[in-house]
């Protein structure tokens, strides 16, 4: 079992910033790829970033690509989501998600993961 808990949401005006975290705990995430997704109301849940298990390899959505920066700290198990120029369109609930598979690559589609965060709300006002 492997529990997710983000945290770091909240208001932003556009153009700040906002740094999110994700905490992992029970079975070490540290072997495997993680990932942000996120949800605005009344849309379906989009992939945002997600990181390779040592942090060598990210990815990232075209509409958050040079303004957001997905990092981790294994020794930490703690992954993080650094957002920047946020805009109101970034409105959304963030959740962050651990990949299926150990030392797999970064992976786009919300099947690939099997566990959740419960999210965090990130609002940001024009």
């Amino acid at each position: 079992q492997v529990q997710l808990v983000e945290s770091g949401g909240g208001l932003a005006q556009a153009g700040g910033s906002l740094r999110l975290s994700c905490a992992a705990s029970g079975r070490t995430s540290s072997n495997y790829a993680m990932g942000w997704f996120r949800q605005a109301q009344g849309k379906e849940r989009e992939f945002v970033a997600a990181i390779n298990w040592s942090g060598a390899t990210t990815l990232y959505a075209d509409s958050v690509k040079g303004r957001f920066t997905i990092s981790r700290d294994n020794a930490k198990n703690m992954v993080y989501l650094q957002m920047n120029s946020l805009k109101p369109e970034d409105t959304a609930v963030y959740f962050c998600a651990k990949v299926w598979t150990a030392y797999g690559s970064v992976r786009i589609t919300t099947s690939a993961y099997d566990y959740w965060g419960q999210g965090t709300q990130v609002t940001v006002s024009s």
